[in-house]
């Protein structure tokens, strides 16, 4: 039996749309007749093998984080009671309101209810599951630890999750301060200086050099303000056609671990991720080989995932982890010492686990750090913007109140 996605017509004419499971297309639009709709359109869900034939994935087919791990928790306390495979999955396609969990769900389902393993199941949807889940789901399967393996994925799933709302919610501030004083500043030079100014020139005072050069940044910014906002997508553009290219994205993505503050920020980001991702793997029984490949894959900057890549490569000529890692000199030394102590007493799952936990615990702490200071920093150059306007004007009144006088 497998879900499919159906588009139909209500005895009103009213369109409708929704999920229904069924052996065949033909029983499918029968049991829709049956309810009194008129099918228009049926659609097997299967993501993976539509990508299999060559059509493209369909956005329904992804989940948010929020989903995934909502999912995931679900999923992991129907199994931890219990409950059959295929009654869970339908008991989290009916808990959830949103239609690509649903989707979701009972794609899954379907596949196990036709014998596939859930490992199986879910890579027909990777752009729901990523390759960790699927990795270690079967890993969990093959051990009969199937419970255990979604707890941690349920955990680590709410963890990021956690961190992810955790960073958003710090820079939302800060974001919408900075635009904020970024849009006051072009409305004061846009708009409020050239009707200030304006009075100067009916006296034919000379004005101060602050004063004209107030005005002449006021004159560009109105006048060629749209050819410097055009210049500035045309390089964003740019950037990023160019970031499609692996040598310069490398380039690029090594210098930024150069950086003093986003360099550390970057760095602890990825090592955290990959951290937790090995400890995952490795502690659900994936070879530590197969483990350093699917964990490359969470790390975004270029020159450390070369780096994990390489490590994978050491390891398997029988070089130590931490030793492998340490020669690349981009992870920090407290992670490669719990990685060594975990090698030395034979709980490296742990000691990943906990490695992860500090780095997540440093990010967060910097994160906080740096927004604490940038908040400041901020309100004291919008105010030395507003000073230099205002003093730019008032010059010129001073100057002809000592004409006067």
């Amino acid at each position: 039996m497998a879900a499919y996605e159906f588009a139909a017509l209500d005895a009103r004419g009213r369109s409708t749309r929704g999920l229904i499971e069924g052996d065949t297309p033909r029983q499918v639009r029968q049991a829709l007749r049956e309810r009194g709709l008129t099918p228009l359109d049926i659609r097997e869900v299967a993501e993976g093998r539509a990508q299999q034939r060559g059509a493209a994935p369909r956005r329904s087919g992804s989940l948010t984080s929020t989903e995934l791990a909502l999912f995931t928790r679900q999923l992991a306390v129907l199994t931890r009671s219990g409950l059959p495979l295929d009654e869970a999955l339908t008991a989290v396609s009916q808990q959830s309101e949103a239609k690509r969990v649903q989707r979701v769900a009972l794609g899954v389902r379907a596949r196990v209810v036709e014998g596939n393993s859930l490992a199986s199941a879910l890579a027909e949807f990777p752009g729901a599951f990523p390759t960790l889940f699927r990795a270690t789901i079967e890993a969990g399967e093959q051990a009969g630890r199937l419970d255990d393996v979604l707890e941690r994925l349920a955990d680590y799933a709410e963890r990021s999750q956690a961190l992810r709302g955790k960073i958003m919610l710090a820079t939302l501030y800060p974001s919408i301060l900075t635009c904020v004083a970024i849009g006051v500043v072009i409305a004061l030079m846009t708009y409020v200086v050239p009707k200030v100014v304006g009075v100067f020139d009916s006296i034919g005072q000379k004005l101060p050099p602050l004063t004209r050069g107030l005005i002449a940044f006021s004159d560009f910014l109105r006048h060629d303000g749209v050819y410097l906002l055009a210049a500035a997508a045309a390089g964003a553009f740019l950037f990023r056609r160019a970031m499609r290219g692996e040598p310069f994205r490398r380039k690029v993505h090594r210098n930024i671990l150069r950086w003093p503050l986003v360099g550390r920020l970057v760095r602890g980001a990825n090592t955290g991720r990959f951290m937790r991702t090995l400890g995952i793997l490795f502690g659900s029984g994936v070879p530590i080989l197969e483990a350093l490949r699917i964990g490359a894959q969470v790390v975004n900057n270029l020159p450390m995932r070369e780096a994990v890549n390489e490590a994978a490569k050491r390891v398997r000529e029988g070089a130590s982890l931490n030793r492998s890692l340490a020669d690349s000199r981009l992870f920090p030394p407290i992670t490669l010492h719990l990685i060594a102590s975990g090698e030395a007493s034979g709980k490296l799952d742990e000691m990943l686990d906990r490695a992860a936990t500090n780095q997540e615990r440093e990010l967060e702490t910097l994160i906080a750090a740096l927004m604490g200071v940038f908040e400041p920093v901020l309100i004291l150059t919008m105010g030395g913007v507003v000073l230099i306007i205002v003093l730019a004007i008032l010059l010129p009144i001073f100057d002809l109140n000592q004409l006067v006088k």
